[in-house]
């Protein structure tokens, strides 16, 4: 064979080679691409199950902490991770607060020498540790994740993980990923998980698929907190409604009936609670005890006071005839009792039909406005008198007195509370005396029904759309 024909049959045997090596490595680079798309695909499917799992557990209404170690399990599974956790900011806002802290996952808080020699004879030290230590949200590995406005990736803790502060024995050799967790502009924690390097390193698919399940994590605390605040709001709504039923019931269901006079009230509480309350006790020898009280505040508290106030007054007035007497009797039984910072004003009268005369006294309440049929004119009554719970006794009992007034025909008598005459319109003026006694003057002539209906219409015209920030309690008592 001549030179050229053994070129020719070395450059075809090099073509052959190559084509074989080319052909090879084709075939390693379709069965590695081929692994990978069933790495993926497996990965898929695993992301898929775990928000399946993480949707179905949000409508069972889970506890922080169930949805805490689904969330990390999930995301160790779904990524390959060894052990994760999640911390919570607290309500402060200072610090990091652990909800869920896997078994295989590293130390991301410091962990003191003593626990460190603690661990060697007892592991359970360094659980209990780790459970239990918060972190401050400006400082360490949590404090750098919570704070970054992306998730980060700590290839290796013994270099980025910190001056040896979570170098305990065992953990260093570790890459882990970190996450801030955030809903609806709301700080919620970090989402932190861990492999030993022995498992590998993260990759950056690793890092892809890790950002995108912390941020559906962050979604799901978030969406299943709102969830839970809506539901524990409808249930104290539900509740406070059933209360304000009960409150219902303990006032009046019916005017009084009682010889000479006709008395009709209301009472339109600000909240769903009232701290307001009237009442009618029907007395000895045919007399009416009418009461017009106002706690100091609104809500629930005020309204569990009112209730205790009522019983005690319905109990010691049936004893007692003198008005500033039952006051007395009350304000001492109450005053153990009372917050220092709550008191009641009350306004209570016996009515005499018989005579014709009421007699009331004044616990730092609003006055008692009369008008007169004969001369048309309205009077205001202010006898002395210091406001329930204020003091024990010696001094509420020196100040506060009775005073009588007796009543003609066609006279009427006005008990109220401060949300009547404080009522504000939209320039912040008050409804004031004036504006109430001028409506009690012009009704007065047409009956207690009357008094009591147009006193609140005026003060609805009055304050327009505003809201009502007080409430309003309101008794006519008319002598026929």
């Amino acid at each position: 064979m001549d030179d050229s024909t053994l070129h020719a049959i070395g450059f075809s045997v090099l073509v052959g080679i190559g084509l074989s090596i080319a052909l090879m490595n084709q075939r390693k680079r379709a069965k590695r691409i081929g692994r990978e798309f069933r790495e993926m695909e497996v990965e898929e499917e695993r992301m898929f199950h775990f928000l399946h799992d993480l949707g179905l557990a949000i409508g069972e209404e889970p506890t922080d902490g169930e949805l805490s170690r689904m969330i990390v399990d999930g995301v160790v599974k779904v990524i390959g991770a060894k052990g994760g956790a999640i911390y919570y900011l607290s309500a402060e806002a200072d610090f990091l607060i652990p909800a869920y802290v896997s078994e295989s996952c590293p130390p991301l808080v410091d962990v003191p020498e003593e626990i460190i020699e603690r661990t060697k004879s007892d592991p359970r030290a360094l659980a209990s540790h780790l459970r239990l230590t918060r972190s401050a949200v400006d400082t360490g590995l949590l404090g750098r994740g919570f704070s970054e406005a992306e998730p980060i990736h700590i290839r290796d803790m013994k270099v980025g993980g910190g001056a040896g502060a979570y170098g305990s024995e065992g953990f260093t050799d570790m890459s882990v990923m970190l996450s801030p967790m955030r809903y609806a502009g709301r700080d919620l924690g970090v989402l932190a998980i861990s492999r030993p390097h022995q498992d590998g390193f993260f990759s950056k698919n690793d890092f892809e698929v890790f950002r995108s399940v912390a941020e559906q994590s962050a979604f799901a605390i978030g969406n299943a907190r709102v969830h839970r605040d809506a539901n524990e709001k409808k249930t104290i709504e539900g509740e406070l409604h059933n209360a304000r039923e009960v409150q219902r019931v303990l006032l009046p269901q019916e005017d009084p009936k009682v010889r000479g006079f006709r008395v009709n009230g209301t009472n339109l509480p600000a909240r769903i609670i009232s701290g307001d309350y009237y009442d009618y006790i029907e007395l000895q020898n045919g007399q009416l005890g009418v009461v017009v009280a106002d706690v100091s505040g609104k809500g629930v508290s005020a309204g569990l006071l009112m209730a205790m106030c009522r019983s005690l007054l319905r109990a010691v007035s049936l004893t007692n005839a003198s008005p500033s007497k039952v006051l007395a009797a009350v304000n001492r039984y109450l005053f153990p009792d009372i917050r220092e910072d709550m008191f009641i004003s009350m306004i209570y009268g016996v009515l005499d039909p018989d005579t014709g005369r009421m007699t009331f006294a004044r616990a730092g309440h609003d006055p008692a406005l009369v008008y007169r049929k004969l001369s048309g004119e309205v009077e205001v009554l202010r006898p002395k008198g210091l406001a329930l719970g204020i003091d024990a006794g010696d001094v509420f009992e020196r100040v506060t007195k009775d005073q009588s007034v007796d009543l003609e025909s066609g006279d009427c008598v006005l008990f109220f509370t401060d949300g009547v005459k404080e009522a504000l319109n939209h320039h912040d003026e008050e409804f004031g005396m004036e504006r109430l006694a001028e409506a009690f003057g012009e009704s007065a002539m047409m009956g207690a029904e009357a008094v009591v209906k147009k006193v609140q219409e005026a003060v609805e015209i009055f304050t327009g759309e505003g809201p009502q920030l007080d409430d309003v309690t309101i008794v006519a008592i008319e002598k026929r």
